[in-house]
């Protein structure tokens, strides 16, 4: 039974428990693919077959991921949740033997995508949680604002949790072993995912989901609105995975391939603190202008990295990145939240997701064969590429809107 909107604020319909829960759920996400890279590259010496390994999980997502979100949009989060994440969290755990005890490169990549299949998207289940619970449990007048906070957090929970992962996967594989970050991540969804589906919410957000009597058309999901955001999102995700492996290969030409993630993690202090800053811009300053504004950043400082050939200029220039990639993560999340049709909210975020995923999947296999197959300059240099089609990508939208309006 649907509940009347009440005056209560989010806080107080999720409970304060809820955000960590749902923050440290996404880590496994953000973490596999660079923790499968980083335990292939270490194992076999070849960041090719590592970076393959990393786009079977990619295209394991982006096969799954859109019919988990439909499915979800069904039957609701719990029941898909909580098995997703357990089948998962088995397959995170099977993955160190498997690599280790030399199994052919075939069973390896099997395994990579067997984890796409399974990994569940809690960024996007958040995101139409609390959707969903803005709509059913918050005052009308109220749901513009909330709305606006609540993307704008969770946008910027989504880029730290981004970057934070490849970080972790440094510091565990750099300390531990390079196996660790796996091991990690196989207990964080065991335990964080399971508790994130299980939590309370889920149930409120059901009873809102049911509480639409219409659900827009599928087809809905796939309007020029939405797929510009999804090309963007698979631009950005194209960065992530073409940065993180030239700076794998760049750590490797100077010593230690492990140090990338920590590298890589550089990238997210600028990030991460634009990314929550952003709720604070004007809102003159609309998002249309803030994706070009950001994008055009990213693309000048990815310019610098392919440029750098010491330590010190590319930490430079990943800080500086960090500024441009975070504001136009969150932009783009915060568009998608909006233009998503009614009752497809978790369908929309998880094809969103699945893009920019299944992007850094596929460009460490490009990055990684460019490094091996044609030298280091050129696979630093694609990251410029990426950001100019997210540039790009954003010249299309603001054309859109023009043109709407």
């Amino acid at each position: 039974m649907a509940h009347s909107p009440t005056q209560h604020t989010i806080i107080q319909q999720t409970g304060w428990g809820y955000f960590p829960i749902a923050f440290i759920a996404r880590l496994p996400f953000a973490m596999m693919v660079v923790g499968v890279l980083t335990l292939v590259v270490s194992a076999t010496g070849s960041v090719s077959l590592g970076g393959l390994t990393s786009a079977a999980v990619g295209v394991g997502v982006v096969i799954a991921g859109p019919a988990i979100g439909i499915a979800v949009d069904r039957y609701g989060q719990r029941a898909i949740l909580v098995p997703v994440g357990l089948v998962n969290g088995i397959l995170l755990a099977v993955f160190p033997f498997v690599v280790l005890n030399e199994m052919t490169d075939a069973v390896i990549l099997a395994t990579g995508l067997a984890i796409g299949l399974s990994a569940p998207q809690a960024a996007a289940m958040s995101r139409s949680r609390l959707m969903a619970i803005v709509r059913d449990r918050i005052a009308i007048m109220r749901q513009p604002r909330t709305m606006s906070r609540i993307m704008s957090y969770e946008s910027a929970a989504d880029e730290t949790a981004f970057v934070i992962g490849p970080f972790l996967v440094g510091i565990f594989a750099a300390f531990i072993a390079p196996w660790a970050p796996i091991a990690i991540a196989a207990g964080l969804s065991f335990v964080f995912v399971t508790a994130f589906a299980l939590h309370p919410t889920g149930r409120v957000a059901a009873a809102g989901s049911r509480a639409h009597q219409e659900r827009a058309p599928l087809g809905d999901v796939l309007h020029t609105r939405v797929l510009i955001l999804v090309a963007a999102t698979f631009g950005v995700g194209l960065f992530f995975g073409t940065t993180l492996t030239s700076l794998t290969a760049f750590a490797k030409v100077h010593g230690d391939e492990a140090q990338a993630g920590i590298l890589y993690g550089l990238m997210g202090i600028g990030s991460a603190a634009l990314a929550l800053a952003v709720v604070l811009l004007p809102p003159r300053f609309r998002q249309r202008w803030r994706w070009l504004v950001f994008a055009a950043l990213l693309t000048a400082s990815a310019a610098g990295y392919a440029a750098s050939t010491g330590l010190g200029m590319v930490t430079i220039m990943l800080l500086i990145m960090g500024l441009g990639v975070g504001p136009t993560l969150v932009t783009l999340f915060s568009l998608a939240g909006d233009r998503a049709p009614l009752g497809r909210e978790a369908t929309t975020m998880t094809l969103v997701t699945s893009a920019l995923t299944l992007a850094q999947a596929l460009a460490s296999a490009v990055t990684g064969a460019v490094a091996e197959n044609v030298s280091l300059g050129a696979a630093m240099a694609l990251p410029v590429v990426a950001a100019a089609f997210v540039l790009l990508c954003g010249v299309v939208n603001a054309a859109m809107e023009r043109r709407v309006a």
